[in-house]
């Protein structure tokens, strides 16, 4: 399948790389607002550059990488919709809900794919993780726990204002990774209960691009919550940029019969360590999966092959939409001081086969 990629800032490197791995993906295009930034990507990918709109008007272009900041995501993926190309995005699917279901309705409409990042949880670490728990390596899951702490992105990002705008902050940036790879482990989730807060209304930027200048917060920096899964599983989360040092492990989950310990879902590779009874201390685990290095574009790339099969993608926007609707549950939680049940739910995605051959996802 032919692709075009719109949005040429610090990701898009790790999907030009990644997407060579797969032959079922030929990146042929790529486009930005601005356009020196795509003709040095196209030249460094030997690809042509074109601006958004001949990109979406091209008929050979049969999707769309979708690497905008998040306010564009939504915008940019009915776009593309519209001119019936399959979309994969990345996180977050949109910044509201309204337009979460206006992308998955537009696309039902059209008989057309969505996708959305993270796609980590296709890596090793993680498809690890989840035959083990398949496996009832940790018997039935019970609890866990889940950390993303630091302290925000304005030190080294070169461009951290948005960071702190609607439709970021540590939730909606880093979140994703974590409440999609608890729902690859654990299933959807059936409700939650949280308390947010804003710890500085204005921070400092101290990159090199934007030293000294203040960045206006205008969303939550600090969330610590719980969430009960439909399997009876419940989750401690604690998500933050206002953590200078910690010593939690990213996910552990914990069962009637051991616990496991979850890499970094921001990675696709990672440690794996299982604590059964009987065992002087946590067991590494070698991987049963392949793709530990640094695959985005492996959910597109799974995408392309469910289209040709008929099966599901694994990356779909309904999960997407799940984890929005997550987020935005965590922050009513804590506004109303109650319990929120999700209004939406999704299908566990399906884990990968064991012995792919790399390249390959069927």
């Amino acid at each position: 399948m032919k692709i075009g990629i719109i949005g040429c800032g610090n990701i898009s490197q790790a999907y030009f790389n990644a997407a060579k791995t797969f032959r079922m993906l030929e990146v042929v295009a790529c486009a930005d607002l601005n356009l020196d930034a795509a003709k040095a990507k196209a030249e460094e990918n030997k690809v042509k550059a074109v601006t958004v709109d001949k990109l979406l008007a091209d008929p050979t272009i049969e999707a769309v990488i979708n690497l905008t900041i998040p306010k564009a995501h939504a915008e940019i993926s009915l776009r593309a919709l519209e001119k019936g190309k399959h979309v994969h995005s990345e996180k977050p699917l949109a910044i509201t809900r309204e337009d979460g279901k206006k992308i998955l309705a537009l696309a039902k409409k059209r008989k057309l794919r969505v996708g959305c990042a993270p796609d980590t949880f296709l890596g090793a670490g993680l498809q690890t993780c989840r035959k083990l728990v398949d496996d009832k390596w940790i018997g039935r899951p019970v609890a866990g726990t889940a950390f993303m702490m630091g302290h925000g992105p304005e030190a080294w990002h070169p461009n951290p204002a948005f960071f702190y705008q609607k439709g970021a902050g540590p939730m909606f940036d880093m979140g994703p990774y974590y409440i999609t790879a608890l729902i690859h482990l654990l299933g959807p989730v059936k409700r939650v209960c949280a308390n947010t807060t804003i710890t500085q209304k204005q921070r400092m930027a101290t990159c090199k691009e934007h030293f000294g200048e203040m960045l206006k917060v205008e969303v939550p920096t600090h969330y610590s919550g719980s969430l009960e899964f439909h399997n009876g599983a419940i989750i401690s989360l604690t998500v933050s940029f206002d953590v200078w040092k910690h010593g939690h492990s990213p996910i552990e989950i914990y069962g009637t019969e051991g616990s496991l310990q979850v890499p970094d879902p921001n990675g696709f590779g990672g440690q794996v360590r299982v604590f059964r009874p009987g065992n002087p201390d946590w067991r590494e685990q070698a991987y049963s999966h392949g793709y530990a290095d640094n695959m985005r574009s492996i959910g597109l790339a799974d995408m392309v092959c469910a289209i040709k099969s008929g099966r599901a993608h694994r990356c779909n926007g309904e999960m997407a939409y799940h984890v929005l609707d997550v987020f935005y549950a965590l922050e009513e939680s804590s506004a109303s001081g109650r319990h929120v049940t999700l209004e939406s739910t999704c299908a566990q995605p399906a884990p990968l086969p064991t012995g792919l051959p790399n390249g390959m996802l069927d």
